[in-house]
């Protein structure tokens, strides 16, 4: 009778285990679901583009051989200031999507606030709240001159999701935050940008026209036989390498440094060139969206043939960027 009542009790006990196993596991995909989700909203792989700008605005300063500016830039001011663009990016692609919500109910019902996995209110608060960390960051590791970069990049963002997306000011606006991102990477040496020789200031403006033909191709992504956007972001493509020959022809650097810039260049040309023929031959979602991830992610090698022209562990550093974000790709969204 005894030994009846402990097999009774321990059947309990196992059940009473298995329960709570099972909730366990529901907890623990319940987590990972909404993890992914939030890694969805933001766009993980292209959190990995946003560093590489700050170390070519860095690599500037650097490569500014007349300038009076101190030739040392703090590594701590560019991680702090990587880490301000990556927070950036994120709120910008949230209330991308916040502000979204209605048209990707239509056009991408798997998004994760169409889809319900998070609610609209939710996203806005979290993008607002990560562009102001972004500004604060960007002031506790560079002071004011950050700041001000940095909050530039937050207003930038707010006027394209908010106001813009979808005109030629839009276009432009998505451009100029990543122009202003690489001017966030010289206040690594304090005002630097205001010492920069022209031919320094121009690169900020190539990566902006570049941006902006992409963005302009992005727009469009969703329809069919738009050839001629697909034509913007290849001519955008082929100024940013010319702007890229031009800069290198100015700065004349040494041939080690030159032989990178010049690899990552080909490697740019490559990574942008096959898929925007693949968009140009036929023009529709299947090809389109891969061209304009293709070119986002792109971004990082023309970022590190520029940043090379300062030296080559400026180009390493920039094009490292390149692995993360291609791997992270195949898993997450980048459009």
């Amino acid at each position: 009778m005894a030994g009846g009542v402990r097999s009774g009790a321990g059947g309990n006990g196992d059940a009473d285990a298995n329960t709570a196993d099972d909730a366990a596991l529901d907890s623990d995909a319940g987590l990972r679901a909404t993890a992914g989700a939030y890694a969805d909203l933001i766009r993980v792989p292209n959190l990995f583009t946003a560093p590489p700008d700050v170390l070519l605005g860095a690599s500037l300063v650097a490569a500014d051989a007349d300038s009076a500016l101190p030739r040392s830039i703090s590594v701590t001011s560019v991680a702090g200031l990587a880490v301000a663009s990556v927070l950036l990016y994120a709120g910008g692609t949230t209330l991308n999507d916040a502000f979204d919500a209605p048209v990707d109910a239509r056009e991408r019902p798997e998004r994760p606030i169409p889809s319900g996995r998070i609610p609209r209110q939710t996203a806005f608060a979290l993008g607002v709240g990560l562009l102001l960390v972004a500004v604060g960051v960007a002031f506790a590791v560079a002071g004011v001159p950050a700041a001000v970069a940095a909050g530039l990049v937050a207003v930038a963002i707010g006027c394209y999701d908010g106001l813009l997306k979808g005109t030629a000011a839009g276009f432009l606006t998505m451009g100029a935050t990543r122009g202003l991102n690489v001017v966030l990477g010289t206040t690594a040496a304090g005002a630097a940008v205001l010492e920069l020789p022209p031919v320094a200031l121009a690169v900020p403006a190539i990566v902006i026209v570049y941006i902006a033909a992409v963005t302009f191709m992005a727009a469009r992504e969703t329809d069919g036989g738009n050839r001629g956007a697909v034509t913007v972001a290849a001519v955008g493509s082929v100024a940013a390498v010319g702007g890229l020959a031009w800069y290198l022809a100015a700065v004349d650097p040494a041939p080690g440094a030159a032989g990178v810039a010049l690899a990552f260049a080909v490697a740019f040309c490559w990574w942008v060139g096959r898929p925007l023929r693949a968009a140009y031959a036929d023009p529709i979602p299947a090809t389109v969206g891969p061209a304009v991830g293709a070119c986002v992610l792109g971004l990082i090698l023309f970022d590190a043939a520029v940043a090379a022209a300062a030296g080559i562990g400026w180009g390493i550093a920039a094009g490292a960027f390149l692995v993360p974000a291609a791997g992270l790709s195949r898993v997450f969204d980048v459009t």
